[in-house]
Order: C-alpha cells, then sequence, then structure tokens
C-alpha cells in the first residue's frame, strides 16, 4: 500500500486551530501530528498517532483567489531526488479540477468549487519511473472533502402561501405551516439552521421561529370589517445571527364567514301599493333584510307574524335574492279598505349557538300596502247558476234569475245577454234588465239532458267592463216515450213443436228515465190461437205457442202484435209486431230449412209438373188479391232451380271460354271444348252442337261453317241467347260456365277476341300490336313470334 511506501507531507490549515498542523507518515505507517509551538527560537515537535487520517483532504469551496487553491503535497519514498519520479494522477475530477505537479507531487485545484453541486472527490495517486515507465509502487486511493462556507439563503417550498381561518377564532389558532430549506451543510456550524420571523402581519398573525407555524394573534378578527390579509415570513440561517442569509415568502390569510350578524331591516316600515284588481298570487312588491354574512350563513326566511292584512297579503322568500316578495292572498277590495297592514319578520335559517350572545337573530317591519281603485266589471252573486226544468216545460216560462251589480262606488245599471256561442240552438233568452232566463224553444230530455250556457254581464255605461258566469241548466225527465222492443227479433218455430214450448224471450228499452227506475208490462193486443206470452216480470216475457203441428205448405210467417207499457205516469205504451216464420227441424229442435222454395224443391216434381202446377194456380187464384205474392213465390222457385253453379269464383281467372270437365284439361290451348266459331254465327245449325255438361266423346268434332254476318253484335248476341235461355222452362240445369271478354264498340284497341278471325289465321299481321304501347307488349311478342315461326 502507499502508505508502507510514501512519506506524506500534508501542510492543512484548519480554520478552529490556532496554528498549522503538519502530519507527516513515515514509512512504517505511524502518522506523526506536529505543533508549531515556539519555545524561544527552537521548534518543538509533539508526536501524535493517528490512524488513517492521510487518506482525507479538505478544500475550501467558493475559493475567490487568482492563482490555483493549493490541495497537499505527494512524495514517495522510492524519490530518490534525482528527477527520475513521476507522479501521477487520476480519479474524480484528475487533469480536470484537479493538478499534480509530476516533479514535486503538488496537488492543487484548477476550479471554484462548490459544495452544493459536489462535497467529496475521490483520487488515486501513483509514482512511476520516468525512464523505464514502471510504476514505483502501487496506487492509493484518498479522498479530497469539500469545506462548507455559508453562501446559500433558505429558500421557501412556495413563494406564495394560501390559508383560510374562521373569523372570531380564538388566539393561537393554527392558520398554516410554512416550511424553507438551506442548501448548506446542516452538520456543520449554522450555515443551515434557520429561524423564522414575521415581517408584515402583526398584530394579527405571529409565527413560531423553529417551527414556521402561522397563528392568530388578535382575537375577534371580524369578517365583515376586513376579509383578506397578507403576511410576509422571513426565514434565516446563521441562527438568525448577524450576517446570516435570509428569504421571505408571502401568506395571504381569508377569513371565512361564520353566522355572526343577524339580519336587519334598513327600515322599521315599508309602503306598497297595488290595484284593486290585483289577482291573487301576482306581487306586490320586495323588501330585503341586510345580513353581513355570506352563504348559507346569510339565508334568511320571511313570515307575517301580525296585522290586519294577513288575511288578504302573503309573503315569500325568494331564495335566489335572499328578499321577502308580498303576494296577492286574497282580492283586494278598494271600495271596502283602502290600507292593509302587516307585520313582516326575518331569521336566519342557520344559526350558530357559538354566537347566541351576539344578540337575537331576527328583525321585524312594518308593511303597509295601499289598494288602488279600478274601474271593476260586474260581479254575479254567485261563481255558477244552477237550474232545472221539465222536459215538457211550455215556451215563454221562465226558468230562473241571475243576479249582478257594480261593485265600485258609482254603482251603474247591469245588462244581461246570452253567449250566442253557447247556446247554438237558441232555446233561452234572458231579459237584459232584471236576468229573468225563459225557453223559447221546446226542450226534450232524450236529445240533451244537460244545457251549459254563458250569460254575460256589463255596465250599462262601459259596456268593456264585462263578466261571464256558467249557467247549467238541467233538463227534467217526463214520461213522453213508449217502450220498445230491445232489439230486430229473428224468431222461428217448429212444424214439428209441442203445445207451451218457448219459442223467444223478448225485453224492452224506454229512452225515458224514471226515478225509480224502468217497469215494463207486456201483454197480446188480442186473444191469438196459435202463441201466447207470459210476462217474466223482471222487464222481459217470454213467447209460447199454445198449439203444435205448424205447417210451412199452410203458413210460413205468423206476425204476433205485442203491447209493452210502462208504469210511469202518464202511462205510455207501443205495439211492437213479432215476426215468426215456420222452419222445418229435426228431432231435437235445432232448424234446417225455414224456405218455401226448398219446400217446392224438396218435393222432386219435374219441371213439366211445376209448369203445370203453376198454371193451375194461376187459374185458381186469379180472382184473389194476393195471387200476384203467390206467382212471385212460384217464378222464384223456379228461377233457383234453374241457376246454375259458376264455376269460376275468383273475379282473377277469366279466359275467353271455361268449361268444366272436372278432369285434367289440355290448359288454355284447349279450344276444341267449345265451338267458339258459334258465337260469330248466330244462323249456325245447332244440330251438331255438343253437350257442354258431359265429356265430349271427339276431341275435334266437325264444325260446320256458316256465313258471316258483318252486323252482328257480339254484346247483342249474348243478350238474346241469355234471354232466351232464362225463358226456357225445359233447358236443362247447366253445370258450365262460358264468359267472354268483351271490348265493346269504343275501344280504340277493337276486339281483342278472334270473334272476327277467320277460319285461318295464315292471312293475320299481327305487326300493329307494337305500337299499342306497353300495355300490349307481351301480347306483341307473343303473336309476333309466332306469326314468324309460321312464315319460316
Amino acid at each position: 500500500m502507499i502508505m508502507n511506501h510514501f512519506l506524506w507531507l500534508l501542510p492543512l490549515v484548519f480554520s478552529h486551530l490556532s496554528s498549522p498542523v503538519i502530519l507527516l507518515e513515515r514509512s512504517d505507517g505511524n502518522l506523526f501530528h506536529w505543533n508549531h509551538l515556539m519555545e524561544g527560537d527552537k521548534l518543538v515537535l509533539h508526536r501524535s498517532k493517528r490512524d488513517w487520517m492521510w487518506r482525507q483532504f479538505f478544500l475550501s469551496e467558493e475559493y475567490t483567489g487568482s492563482n490555483y487553491q493549493y490541495v497537499g503535497k505527494l512524495r514517495s519514498d522510492k524519490d530518490r531526488g534525482d528527477g527520475t519520479a513521476r507522479y501521477v494522477l487520476s480519479g474524480e475530477g484528475a487533469g480536470i479540477i484537479f493538478r499534480i505537479d509530476e516533479k514535486s507531487g503538488d496537488l492543487h485545484a484548477t476550479q471554484r468549487l462548490d459544495r452544493e453541486e459536489k462535497a467529496s472527490y475521490t483520487l488515486q495517486a501513483q509514482a512511476f519511473n520516468k525512464i523505464t515507465g514502471l510504476p514505483l509502487e502501487p496506487a492509493t486511493e484518498f479522498i479530497v472533502k469539500i469545506h462548507d462556507i455559508n453562501d446559500n439563503e433558505p429558500k421557501f417550498t412556495k413563494a406564495v402561501y394560501t390559508a383560510s381561518v374562521p373569523e372570531m377564532s380564538d388566539v393561537g389558532t393554527f392558520v398554516i405551516e410554512v416550511n424553507a430549506t438551506d442548501a448548506d451543510d446542516a452538520t456543520y456550524g449554522n450555515s443551515a439552521k434557520l429561524v423564522y420571523s414575521i415581517l408584515q402581519g402583526q398584530p394579527y398573525f405571529s409565527v413560531e421561529p423553529e417551527t414556521g407555524i402561522v397563528r392568530i394573534a388578535l382575537s375577534n378578527m371580524d369578517r365583515e370589517v376586513r376579509k383578506e390579509y397578507q403576511v410576509i415570513i422571513q426565514a434565516k440561517d446563521m441562527a438568525g445571527q448577524m450576517g446570516g442569509l435570509s428569504g421571505t415568502t408571502m401568506v395571504n390569510v381569508t377569513l371565512t364567514d361564520v353566522n355572526d350578524s343577524p339580519p336587519r331591516f334598513a327600515y322599521s316600515s315599508y309602503h306598497l301599493s297595488t290595484y284593486e284588481s290585483a289577482e291573487i298570487g301576482s306581487t306586490v312588491g320586495r323588501i330585503k333584510a341586510n345580513d353581513g354574512d355570506e352563504g348559507e350563513n346569510a339565508e334568511m326566511k320571511y313570515r307575517i307574524v301580525d296585522g290586519d292584512g294577513k288575511e288578504y297579503l302573503d309573503i315569500i322568500t325568494d331564495e335566489i335574492t335572499q328578499e321577502g316578495v308580498i303576494v296577492v292572498k286574497k282580492k283586494l277590495d278598494y271600495e271596502s279598505k283602502r290600507v292593509y297592514t302587516v307585520k313582516v319578520e326575518v331569521t336566519n335559517t342557520h344559526q350558530d349557538p357559538n354566537f347566541t350572545v351576539l344578540g337575537p337573530f331576527l328583525d321585524t317591519a312594518i308593511i303597509k300596502v295601499t289598494a288602488k281603485d279600478v274601474d271593476e266589471p260586474p260581479v254575479f252573486s254567485r261563481p255558477q247558476f244552477v237550474f232545472e226544468v221539465n222536459e215538457d216545460t211550455p215556451k215563454g216560462i221562465a226558468i230562473g234569475t241571475i243576479t249582478a251589480w257594480d261593485p265600485d262606488a258609482t254603482h251603474y245599471p247591469i245588462q244581461y245577454a246570452i253567449d250566442q256561442h253557447t247556446d247554438p240552438e237558441r232555446l233561452y233568452h234572458i231579459d237584459p234588465k232584471n236576468g229573468s232566463i225563459t225557453i223559447i224553444k221546446s226542450l226534450d230530455r232524450e236529445v240533451s239532458k244537460w244545457h251549459n250556457i254563458s250569460v254575460l254581464a256589463s255596465e250599462m255605461n262601459n259596456p268593456h267592463q264585462r263578466s261571464r258566469v256558467p249557467v247549467l241548466i238541467k233538463v227534467l225527465d217526463v214520461n213522453d216515450n213508449a217502450p220498445e222492443f230491445a232489439m230486430i227479433y229473428e224468431t222461428f218455430v217448429c212444424e214439428n213443436v209441442r203445445a207451451g214450448q218457448l219459442i223467444q224471450t223478448i225485453s224492452a228499452i224506454d229512452t225515458d228515465d224514471p226515478l225509480v227506475g224502468h217497469k215494463f208490462v207486456f201483454s197480446l193486443s188480442s186473444m191469438n190461437p196459435n202463441f201466447t206470452i207470459f210476462d217474466n216480470e223482471d222487464n222481459t216475457a217470454r213467447i209460447l205457442t199454445r198449439r203444435s203441428g205448424f205447417n210451412r205448405r199452410e203458413m210460413s210467417v205468423y206476425y204476433l202484435p205485442v203491447v209493452i207499457s210502462d208504469s210511469d205516469y202518464p202511462i205510455q205504451s207501443s205495439t211492437s209486431t213479432l215476426t215468426i216464420r215456420v222452419c222445418s227441424c229435426d228431432a231435437t229442435g235445432n232448424m234446417r230449412s225455414c224456405s218455401v222454395d226448398a219446400l217446392l224443391l224438396s218435393a222432386g216434381l219435374s219441371t213439366g209438373a211445376l209448369v203445370a202446377i203453376l198454371l193451375c194456380v194461376l187459374i185458381l187464384l186469379s180472382l184473389s188479391l194476393h195471387s200476384s205474392a203467390v206467382i212471385v213465390v212460384l217464378f222464384s222457385a223456379l228461377k233457383k232451380q234453374r241457376r246454375k253453379e259458376p264455376l269460376i269464383i275468383s273475379k282473377e281467372d277469366i279466359r275467353d271460354n271455361v268449361v268444366s270437365y272436372n278432369d285434367e284439361g289440355g290448359g288454355e290451348e284447349d279450344t276444341q271444348a267449345f265451338d267458339i266459331g258459334t258465337l260469330r254465327h248466330p244462323e249456325v245449325v245447332e244440330s251438331n252442337q255438343l253437350r257442354r255438361d258431359i265429356i265430349p266423346e271427339m276431341l275435334f268434332p266437325y264444325h260446320r261453317p256458316s256465313p258471316m254476318k258483318e252486323c252482328a253484335d257480339v254484346r247483342d248476341f249474348i243478350i238474346s241467347r241469355l234471354q232466351e235461355n232464362d225463358t226456357d222452362p225445359s233447358a236443362p240445369p247447366y253445370d258450365s260456365l262460358a264468359t267472354y271478354a268483351y271490348e265493346g264498340n269504343g275501344s280504340i284497341a277493337e276486339s281483342l277476341s278472334s270473334l272476327e278471325s277467320s277460319a285461318t289465321e295464315g292471312d293475320h299481321e299481327y305487326d300493329y300490336l307494337s305500337n299499342w304501347g306497353p300495355q300490349f307488349k307481351k301480347l306483341a311478342d307473343m303473336y309476333i313470334s309466332k306469326d314468324t315461326g309460321v312464315a319460316n
């Protein structure tokens, strides 16, 4: 190690020693402490052993000299003084901050050092032979420590502090704690020892010297007097001694509010005015008490505690503006009272019990409201009028009187009128002077039970001053309507019915409305040999048979007059006719058929027999008044017998001819099933005509050509054939239907059918179809393409 080979001469000067100290290290490692003591002219050296002190050097920071700062001298015992030893320095700052003399071993600091930037440096020293370049001994490490001086002032963590404290706080109340730091070495001297003091803010605040805690120094600090304070705090090092460095900061202190100020009215009385016509709830005026507090501590509540106007006026607290709003509670009347007085009290809604000693937190004031006169409209004696009148009351009879007056002191006369919009039928009239209402048209309770009209009252000298009142007129019921059947009954009786059997239960209705409810009585107008009625005494009745064995051939319909009476006064009654049909029923009484036509058809008579019966009946009943009705019935039966069932039910499925074979046909191309040429040739012989109600034996029957009649019209032909078949009693019933789409003479496309086509289609040209528009494009494509294929 270097301590075994070097001799160190380290002149170090300490500020706390009275004389220089020289540290010498011998080759055996013993350290000597030499004090320069003068005893006469001799230098006396005292030895003191210190281990490893040679490894540390102390150097003052912030050196201001013009030369390099001397650190110390390094000397190796291998150095014989012949100049062959060379000293080399390495480590932190070597060659830049620290420089060593290669020959002498003197160590200097070439730069001004700052302990706050770096407090120590670690270096290595070694001696080499200049000639051989070999080290004389191994490198040895040592430390250079920077000696601190007071070169940094204290700095606060914040340039400006913000704090708040409740007003009226006690002395010593904590406000805030400020903190400052000093970059100097706190372990050496007082360079970093700080003391706090207050430069501005007295006598209100104080600061603790060692901790920096700011406290209240004055009692009863009132926010309403002063709200904000600026306090300047100083921190000084060197324990506050003269020559120490210092720093300052500002503390902004705000006094927060407490409820220590009661509300107070600015005046003991207030005078307001409003018109007597002011609506209920309208604002008369506003008042406000003063409260020095803020926020919820300044929230107030107003109320009326006394006064002759408590019944007419009220006060509401405006929570936003903290004002008391005087409103109308009841209509004011200038003619009866001119001035309304109330006593208003104001209190804080949030009171602090800690400050109740400051006085009652409420105040009162007198409010006087003067009513101003206005020209008011007439006033009715009631808010609405209700009258009752019988529906049979004669015209011109008075049903009631409307009264109103002028509330003003002038008392002008009043005139009355009915709002015609509320009486569109003009049922009532009112006397414009005395207000009596009379009937001018007949009333009907069954049409309207209530009439709601409005009556207008206005001053004669000022018609613009007008009031309106509703008048409700109830029309009382009078028994003026007879009861009748509740519904139309479809009643039937079976041919095999027994005597005394129920066939119908009936009920009645009455548009009248008696007080005790309806009570109907059912009876027959006269004795009936076929039917009787039984009153159930619950506004219903049962229709029963008197006999058995009804026959549709003898009588198909019976008409039973039923008399229905009510029990009100005067008694009203009506006769309603119950229609009873005779029907065929099964053994359980279920109806099967009620038609006379079905009876005739069920007999299985042939057409010839029916015609014979018809002729006999016509002869026998020619002198009877009812012969026409019987003829109509028989003709109807014949017509229904010959009625053909249509083959096509849907209107969408229409063809030029439709033939039902009850098998799979050839589709639309099957035109051989029906001879369409017959329609074009009315004169054709019908000898070879096939039946259309059976499957033809020949698929391609022979058709005889006939001359073409140019003036024949298809419609006339169809109509004539229809009439011919309708009047032919021997024609069998058809089970097939042929339909033809007749365009008529007015069609611009003429006829689309092939009725006027010749026997062959080869002489037809279909090019004109393409000129008929998009509606016929599909048809043109079909026929033009077909025609082209045939030509090819």
